[in-house]
């Protein structure tokens, strides 16, 4: 069990990251892959990644590498995880290969108590940035193979439990987001106590503690090992099979478009979407968002109106049953 330990300034300082971390998704994929957890919910994921990982020489090669420093079970050094950003792969990517060397080395010394440290990260000319680099180019690499077909998925099912976590904020604070964490987390103030596969304790000392939803993350919740770093709690998301959810995106997209289907999609699974939270959940910018609204309304497939300031959009029932017809799921949301 981890025992989080919480102050009332930790309290007024949660933070939920709002989209899908790169490098948390990527390293948790690492794992799923290496297991055979989730049969329902990675299998599929998992026989399509081997198809192309053994068409892929140079992109194995790179899951090669991140196998010698990301073990399905037990410590994985804390640098490969950089600071939430809430930004682009690159931009961790970037994080990740400014680690001082001190830093690398001390997480190498305690990785090497638990498993060998792999040849290319002890390299003698210039190690730390030379195996940052290495590293690099392989979590880049594999996130192209494991993750960027799926991202579109991986986004709306992060986005989805941010709407929850975010009314549950809205409704009852600090606590009931604690709350929600059930039935990997139990709030019993002033701790958290979630589902770990050691015991550990970790105080806040007011830093407060950021959330990050995560689709790979599979059952428990997983934290970084350095209790002197940023606190981060990385939990699983509802999630619907990766096939299933893209053999009805498969077939929506041949009717009207990878774009458009993704935005109606969206605004059917919520009771209203603005154009706002319509871009800021599919990646889009705002303009894209509002003409491929434009086009679903002159369709008939979604109605506008005015609320104040926002404009809110929802999905008609002859949107409904187009994607009844297509077999294409989505959870109905709230409005958020």
């Amino acid at each position: 069990m981890l025992r989080i330990h919480f102050g009332w300034r930790d309290l007024e300082n949660i933070r939920i990251a709002q989209q899908p971390e790169p490098l948390w998704e990527l390293m948790c994929a690492v794992c799923r892959l290496q297991t055979s957890q989730g049969l329902v919910e990675f299998g599929h994921w998992r026989r399509e990644t081997g198809r192309r990982l053994s068409r892929d020489r140079r992109a194995s090669h790179a899951l090669h590498t991140l196998r010698t420093v990301i073990p399905a079970s037990g410590y994985i050094p804390d640098f490969l995880t950089p600071s939430v950003t809430g930004e682009c792969l690159e931009a961790g990517l970037d994080r990740l290969r400014a680690t001082p060397s001190d830093r690398l080395a001390a997480e190498l010394t305690r990785f090497a108590g638990t498993r060998p440290v792999p040849g290319w990260l002890r390299g003698p000319h210039e190690p730390a940035v030379a195996s940052l680099k290495l590293v690099s180019d392989a979590l880049r690499a594999s996130f192209r193979t494991l993750l960027e077909p799926h991202w579109r998925h991986v986004r709306s099912a992060v986005v989805d439990d941010v709407a929850i976590r975010t009314r549950a904020v809205l409704g009852g604070g600090s606590a009931a987001l604690l709350e929600g964490l059930r039935p990997f987390a139990r709030w019993n103030p002033p701790y958290l106590d979630v589902d770990y596969p050691v015991d550990r304790e970790l105080r806040l000392d007011g830093r407060g503690l950021t959330l990050v939803p995560s689709y790979f993350c599979w059952r428990r919740p997983t934290a970084l090992a350095d209790p002197d770093l940023d606190p981060v709690l990385v939990y699983p998301v509802m999630k619907q099979p990766l096939d299933i959810a893209r053999a009805g995106e498969e077939r929506l997209e041949r009717l009207l478009g990878r774009t458009r289907s993704a935005v109606l999609v969206d605004v059917a699974g919520h009771r209203t979407r603005t154009t706002t939270e319509l871009a800021r959940a599919l990646g889009l910018a705002p303009a894209s968002a509002s003409y491929q609204i434009g086009v679903l309304r002159g369709a008939g497939l979604v109605v506008s109106r005015r609320d104040g300031k926002r404009v809110e959009h929802t999905a008609t029932p002859l949107a409904r049953n187009l994607l009844a017809g297509t077999g294409t799921t989505f959870r109905r949301g709230s409005k958020t």
